[in-house]
């Protein structure tokens, strides 16, 4: 039938939705500075289990947001869906938080969409997509200078969208360049996404799968002993 649960955790939005055979049917999530995932995420499950009127043994897969982003909440989301997995026996199901971040905005107004996150300094993780949403570049973590995206921004409109737009804003110029903050990563946009790996039988080995952190892990203020 194609019930899948999702579950997005990538960043400060902790956002899970129920939805079947693609369409939506329940969302809950809530975007807070401080990231509230750990107590926030099986509660919202349960919310959007109760507002469909389904259990969770009808659930026939669980898609979660793979990354970039913030390593704890990478952690959280990854070890809930593959709990739920081995629990309900269904597959696991994988989704790019910056594909889905693109869908939120395609537009015949522009030509490329470049999804930003915020990382350290003046470095985003990012990826470019066309309107179509088909990745036409792949997902790094860079320092964002003049000339980044240029080829892109030479002769087409791009919008930059998400939680790195405004660091970006002040350094790329260019005129077909336009910038939004509003795009934070959610379990609506992955609906449409996670039914599309179903019905293609596009799953992850629940055992081995781990999160796309992009960059290592670095621990703040830790001492040397």
């Amino acid at each position: 039938m194609g019930i899948i649960l999702n579950l997005e955790t990538a960043t400060t939005n902790c956002s899970v939705s129920l939805a079947k055979n693609g369409e939506l049917l329940a969302l809950k999530e809530q975007n807070t500075p401080n990231f509230s995932h750990a107590e926030k995420l099986h509660v919202f499950i349960s919310e959007v289990l109760h507002r469909s009127g389904l259990k969770m043994e009808q659930v026939d897969a669980i898609a979660v947001s793979k990354g970039p982003g913030s390593y704890t909440g990478l952690r959280i989301g990854v070890s809930a869906a593959k709990g739920l997995c081995f629990a309900l026996g269904v597959p696991l199901i994988s989704i790019s938080t910056l594909k889905s971040m693109a869908y939120q905005v395609i537009t015949d107004e522009i030509d490329f969409i470049i999804p930003v996150l915020d990382a350290r300094r003046m470095e985003v993780y990012s990826a470019v997509f066309d309107t179509k949403g088909n990745q036409v570049r792949e997902t790094k973590a860079e320092i964002i200078e003049e000339s980044s995206f240029g080829e892109f921004a030479k002769k087409h409109k791009v919008l930059l969208a998400g939680s790195g737009a405004d660091k970006c804003k002040p350094v790329l110029t260019h005129a077909n360049f336009d910038f939004t903050t509003e795009v934070v990563p959610s379990a609506r946009e992955m609906s449409l996404l996670s039914h599309q790996k179903y019905v293609e039988n596009r799953f992850e080995d629940v055992a081995y799968f781990e999160p796309f952190y992009l960059k290592d892990f670095i621990v703040q203020g830790g001492k040397k002993t």
